[in-house]
């Protein structure tokens, strides 16, 4: 029988009367305050505040489609009923905005870092992104991660002249290292955020260092994780990689979905309401981390799912990666990595000082294969290389 709990009758009467009076306690960002790269665009009016403006330019961006066949975990499953995604962000997006409405923090910039977040993933996942570093590392002696890149599409490949609250929300949002308490630090200009930004394409452990700069950017990566505990159970079911009744160990924070999601919203609130900070008690946070564990090791590294991905997915972009990379160096432009990539980035309002051709070849490379939807990936691996197939399978609706 799921246990939902309940905010305290204090904190509930706390809040009511609040309300009512209109004295609710305010740590939210502001949108008339927020810096833009170019503060002559993209001003404040009352229809569209700062941060609506964010949310509608990463909604509108050349990219945000792409979200719709990005694996979430599960790769190689036709079945609609697996998240993926764009789907993910969404559950962030509500769930953050569910707890922040309480906090009385500002949704649009919640919003905006959650829609924003994952922009930058590649196809297959952690896998994926994980394939790509080693070898864009291996080139360069630089990293790829996730939370940078998502940066990269909405600040530099696309230039959309987004807030600088929203891009910190968004490289800090590493839904993989949970804290128990999350402080804001601070980020004054974009000249401390471009550093930030470097440091951790040069060192990869720097990205588990960084910390939100606002109250919204935390709310956004504890949701990121409650996002992702209960769904990915959800889906392994789905998936048939663990039975319904599988037990994955006593967490007091639940067991299914609607459960986890509920019980850590009611203990974020209770603990952070009137704060300048956002925090679990405890109970919750060991429970968290226990969730998490028993996903990793019953569902995320289980053979059938992390050999397959390893045997097929790492040589198919391996090879993908110096194909493309010797394709731009020898100036082939009927490539693919000219006519879908560099074209594409070019007729979609490429505004820069330095010409998107003039960008390091690997980086080019990187832009390109991190923008992959899995489907396409496969399908241009095929393209290419017509005659060196790799056995990959997709678990089919009638298997």
């Amino acid at each position: 029988m799921p246990n939902y709990k309940k905010l305290s009758p204090e904190l509930t009467e706390r809040i009511r009367q609040d309300i009512n009076d209109g004295t609710r306690p305010s740590f939210a960002a502001r949108g008339e305050c927020a810096v833009r790269r170019n503060p002559a665009l993209d001003k404040e009016s009352i229809w569209r505040p700062a941060y609506v403006r964010d949310v509608d330019k990463i909604l509108h961006s050349p990219y945000y489609n792409r979200y719709t066949d990005k694996t979430q975990v599960f790769s190689f499953y036709k079945n609609d009923d697996i998240t993926r995604r764009a789907l993910h962000v969404q559950l962030v997006s509500r769930i953050a905005r569910s707890i922040g409405s309480v906090l009385n923090l500002n949704l649009d910039l919640i919003e905006a870092i959650a829609l924003g977040h994952d922009i930058g993933h590649a196809p297959f996942g952690h896998a994926g992104e994980r394939y790509i570093s080693e070898v864009y590392h291996a080139q360069t002696g630089r990293y790829f991660n996730h939370n940078v890149h998502s940066v990269r599409v909405l600040d530099g490949i696309f230039p959309l002249n987004i807030t600088l609250d929203t891009l910190d929300g968004i490289i800090t949002h590493n839904g993989e290292f949970e804290m128990n308490e999350y402080r804001p630090s601070v980020m004054p200009d974009f000249s401390a955020f471009d550093k930030m930004v470097e440091s951790c394409y040069v060192d990869e452990a720097n990205i588990t260092k960084i910390v939100p700069s606002t109250l919204e950017g935390c709310v956004v990566r504890v949701s990121d994780i409650i996002a992702y505990l209960g769904k990915d159970r959800q889906d392994a079911i789905r998936a048939k990689l663990i039975s319904p009744d599988e037990d994955l160990g006593q967490t007091g924070i639940g067991s299914i979905n609607a459960e986890i999601i509920n019980n850590l919203e009611v203990n974020i609130i209770e603990h952070s309401y009137g704060k300048p900070y956002i925090m679990l008690d405890s109970e919750h946070y060991e429970g968290l981390k226990l969730a998490k564990r028993a996903n990793y090791e019953r569902i995320y590294k289980q053979e059938k799912v992390a050999s397959v991905v390893d045997n097929t997915v790492k040589p198919m972009m391996q090879r993908l990666y110096y194909k493309l990379l010797s394709d731009l160096r020898s100036g082939i432009k009927s490539s693919p990595i000219y006519k879908h990539h560099i074209e594409f980035v070019q007729e979609n309002h490429y505004a820069s000082e330095i010409p998107y051709l003039e960008t390091e070849e690997n980086q080019i490379v990187v832009d390109y294969m991190a923008s992959m939807t899995d489907d396409y990936c496969t399908e241009l691996y095929k393209y290419l290389f017509p005659n060196v197939g790799l056995d990959i399978k997709y678990k089919g609706y009638f298997v």
